[in-house]
């Protein structure tokens, strides 16, 4: 591959990032999403292909998580966290994401 063609792919591929639609959502205590511990407090969410890029608006602290989407065929009024409790830690194991009818599934 000539420079310009790598220089094309790696424009294109940040572009598809900076498109896509950001949610909002706030964790009131520390949460792991899959692997990554995660600190209670506001957080954007961009989902680009099977992985949720998670922004700490405070903090600037980026984390990415695979996920799985779901269209449920209903639309949600409002992003909403799904979150159980494992060994004594809150997990988030889904994430409704408001104005769509896409739910993430996030794993171990």
């Amino acid at each position: 591959m000539t420079t310009k063609s790598l220089l094309l792919i790696g424009t294109l591929a940040l572009a598809g990032i900076a498109s896509a639609k950001t949610y909002d959502l706030t964790l009131s205590a520390p949460a792991n999403a899959g692997s990554v511990q995660m600190a209670a407090g506001a957080y954007s969410v961009k989902v680009l292909g099977g992985f949720a890029f998670f922004t700490n608006v405070d903090t600037g602290k980026k984390f990415i998580a695979p996920v799985k989407m779901e269209d449920t065929g209903k639309k949600f009024d409002a992003t909403a966290v799904d979150c159980n409790t494992k060994d004594g830690e809150d997990r988030i194991t889904g994430i409704e994401l408001g104005g769509s009818s896409t739910k993430l599934e996030l794993g171990e």
